[in-house]
């Protein structure tokens, strides 16, 4: 289609009177031919052609209908719409490419009744839609709506012309307008079929309007988008003129006169920001080189966002330490029970610092299992000397660039975690604790543990480079702490670096102290509930230890203590609701039988050593990563080839103790009174319980020389002594670790004897009386004085 142009001959609409009901189809693509109006239309497809060459040898009219798909060649009965408009050829001229472009007259809106013929062409009879004679003042408000619309949508569009309107308004019968604008919309062929599929004058009226509103609204928006994006468009021209002016006069002038007020901010705070002097010139030469560059310039950014940077880290301002050695002591007691070595080391800092004033070489390393409160040990000693507080977390940190920054030249660069906590610490004296120092890795991207050789060095911390900055900043002042769960996993530079700390894992009496002090209150007031609703007995406390938890810390202690206050808390509501409100509430006793009812069967069992005395089975003790325990170890001899079998999944070193226990039975049999001969033809099969527990370790070493010398004299060992300690070829007991833990497990299990070896007898002065306390500890030399005890007779 050209252009659409309309009949004002008269203003007299047709009759259907005498009219043809039988008529040619021709299917139109992207089209809608509408009554009253003249359309140039282009042919092509044979079907069409024939039609529109039938109607001119009649009486040269034809049914224009819409295609529902237009990608169709061949059009069926099922691929047009029903409704569409008779219209009369005017011309008819063949182009040379073989297409005809004929000039239709749209007379009257028909609908199909039914198809008649398919070929050589499709032919159908119609039902003709008479115009309606109706004077009405909805109709005429409409018109109205209509009209106003359409003369907003000419004005509106881009690509109507204004002419178009001139021409609207000659018009004066509702259904030349009604059809007028329907022509003159631009939208799909589905959306301007449905005026034709309504037959009163009124519902057309009203799907034009609904048309001509949502066409009038996009265009609003185009509109509003266009002019926004002007604006912008002018703003941002109108700034860079300025700009580009305003350094025409820096230039001319030579003098700092003319800045904008965001640049006489910026050197304002560099001036304020007490900067040392090397920093400052850094600072000034930056700026310097900022005033000269246009904002549009990716290089303003970096410059900008350096000297904020600079601003913003801390160069002078620090906080006072409180130095009160009794108020620290106060602080620290109230935030944790025990931990007795690492306040007093942190004492004896505060001390120092109260005779010099300053002192370096404050890095300290708490190293133990989780749960047992090196975090928030290190942020109550922030709080106990009035310093800030800033955690960094290195627990996967495998890019060098996290400590010491990216360099300026990428994209996106900014410093690193160190000078981000000073940033964000706001002083130069701050608290940093480096979380998870074990937890660190390498990988192609450098080695962040290198990176912090010169953090945590105190002879080198003054001048420490941080790549995004590239100056040397001071962190002399800062109270480094890092924590770790295992001291291995620490590179040994950086071991050496700092002064290690073992929190080892609390004792059963200290986890009852810390759930009676800390823990309780703390789930009472998290649980809405008050000390009067839920007496925990000590008893109850000690069951939860023993048979629900299985750590070092008390982490788990704390959740299980949580799902008893959340049973509580529905026990007291639903009492409530049963009770009247003027009965007396009574608190809820917690004790053994209630922990078991309110939070289910025990997860553990506790260990014990009741039961009769066994040839081959021996008790030992054990460290674990949570604490200590008892160890079974049992030995059989049997008929076999001469071998010795170990089970249990144990470790390399667990292995290797008990061959050399059973190497020097073996030379030393007569002494221990073994027989000879024991292991002629025999198998010797040692086998640790728990089998699914990995194993390891020297310290079981006597443990399993007495077990094989039970099996091999026949003699039954006492089930009330326990044992630990490494041994040696020719009988001699090493010192062990985790003796306090050990001494615990026994305590635990009814153990009333315990030999240890004889150089942990210093470790003893250590050792709590209450962990001490109903054990007799006996230090051994070498395996044959152990026999003594061990053995009755």
């Amino acid at each position: 289609m050209d252009n659409i142009d309309f009949n004002i001959s008269d203003d007299h609409l047709p009759s259907p009177e005498n009219m043809p009901t039988s008529l040619p189809v021709v299917a139109l693509r992207d089209i809608v031919v509408y009554p009253y109006m003249i359309y140039p239309v282009l042919l092509g497809r044979e079907s069409s052609l024939r039609a529109a060459a039938y109607a001119n040898e009649h009486d040269r009219l034809v049914f224009l209908v819409s295609q529902r798909n237009p990608a169709v060649e061949e059009p069926g009965q099922n691929d047009v719409y029903r409704d569409g408009t008779v219209a009369k050829i005017i011309q008819t001229m063949k182009m040379p490419n073989g297409l005809m472009k004929i000039l239709v007259d749209g007379i009257m809106h028909a609908t199909v009744k039914y198809f008649s013929k398919a070929e050589p062409f499709m032919e159908v009879e119609v039902e003709y839609h008479p115009p309606e004679d109706i004077k009405s003042n909805e109709i005429s408000a409409l018109v109205r709506q209509s009209s106003a619309l359409f003369t907003e949508y000419i004005q509106l569009s881009r690509n109507i012309p204004q002419e178009i309107l001139s021409a609207f308004e000659t018009l004066k019968n509702p259904h030349r307008k009604l059809f007028y604008i329907a022509s003159n919309i631009s939208k799909e062929v589905g959306a301007k079929q449905l005026i034709l599929q309504n037959y009163s004058l009124r519902e057309q009226y009203f799907e034009l309007a609904r048309l001509l509103t949502s066409e009038v609204d996009v265009l609003r928006i185009e509109r509003d988008l266009d002019s926004k994006l002007h604006e912008s468009i002018q703003k941002s021209q109108k700034k860079f003129l300025l700009q580009e002016q305003m350094r025409i006069l820096q230039d001319e002038l030579g003098s700092e006169e003319v800045l904008s007020a965001e640049l006489i901010k910026l050197k304002e705070q560099i001036d304020q920001a007490k900067m040392p002097k090397e920093v400052y010139e850094k600072a000034v030469e930056e700026f310097n080189k900022l005033k000269k560059t246009p904002p549009q310039s990716p290089e303003f950014g970096v410059s900008r966002n350096f000297l904020d940077w600079l601003i913003a880290v801390p160069w002078s301002k620090y906080t006072k330490d409180n130095l009160d050695v009794e108020h620290v002591q106060k602080i620290l007691d109230e935030d944790h029970f025990g931990l007795e070595k690492p306040k007093e080391r942190i004492l004896e800092h505060i001390a120092v610092l109260n005779l010099v004033k300053e002192m370096k070489g404050q890095i300290l390393c708490f190293v133990g299992p989780p749960g047992v409160g090196k975090t928030s040990l290190g942020k109550s000693i922030a709080r106990a000397l009035g310093r800030k507080f800033v955690r960094i977390s290195l627990g996967g940190v495998r890019d060098e660039a996290e400590i010491r920054g990216h360099r300026r030249t990428y994209i996106g660069s900014m410093p690193g975690k160190i000078i981000q906590s000073m940033k964000r610490a706001g002083v130069i004296n701050p608290v940093i604790l480096m979380d998870e120092v074990d937890k660190m890795s390498m990988d192609f991207r450098g080695d962040p543990s290198a990176a912090l050789l010169e953090v945590l060095d105190p002879e080198q911390n003054t001048t420490f480079n941080d790549h995004y900055l590239d100056i040397d900043y001071d962190l002399s002042h800062v109270m480094f702490i890092t924590t770790a769960n295992v001291r291995y996993n620490i590179p040994l530079p950086l071991q050496d670096r700092m002064e290690i700390i073992e929190l080892p894992g609390y004792l059963e009496y200290d986890k009852r102290e810390i759930a009676k002090r800390h823990i309780i209150p703390k789930q009472l007031e998290e649980h809405g509930l008050k000390s009067k609703d839920v007496l925990y007995k000590d008893e109850a406390i000690t069951k939860v230890i023993q048979e629900y938890t299985r750590e070092a810390g008390v982490r788990n202690l704390e959740r299980e203590i949580a799902s008893l206050c959340r049973k509580v808390a529905k026990e007291i509501v639903l009492n409530r609701k049963s009770k009247s409100k003027k009965s007396k509430q009574t608190p809820i006793i917690l004790d053994e039988k209630k922990v078991e009812q309110l939070i289910g069967v025990p997860k553990f069992r506790q260990k014990t050593t009741n039961g009769e005395k066994r040839v081959g089975s021996v008790i030992g003790l054990a460290w674990t990563s949570v604490g200590g325990d008892i160890l079974n170890v049992d030995v059989t001899i049997m008929n076999g080839l001469e071998k010795l079998t170990l089970t249990g999944q144990l470790g390399d070193i667990m292995k290797e103790s008990a061959q050399a226990a059973l190497s020097y039975i073996r030379s030393n049999a007569k002494k221990l009174g073994v027989p000879a001969e024991f292991y002629r033809k025999k198998e010797i099969h040692i086998h640790l319980p728990e089998g699914a527990i990995p194993k390891d370790g020297p310290s079981a070493g006597v443990t399993m020389a007495m077990a094989i010398i039970s099996a091999a004299a026949q003699r039954p060992a006492r089930n009330d002594v326990a044992m630990t300690g490494e041994i040696t070829l020719r009988g001699n007991i090493l010192a062990i670790g985790g003796l306090n833990e050990k001494l615990l497990a026994a305590q635990r299990s009814g153990i009333k004897t315990v030999l240890i070896p004889k150089e942990n007898e210093k470790d003893l002065i250590e050792i709590p009386a209450k962990v001490k306390e109903g054990v007799k500890i006996i230090p051994i030399d070498t395996i044959a004085d152990a026999i003594k005890y061990v053995f009755e007779k």
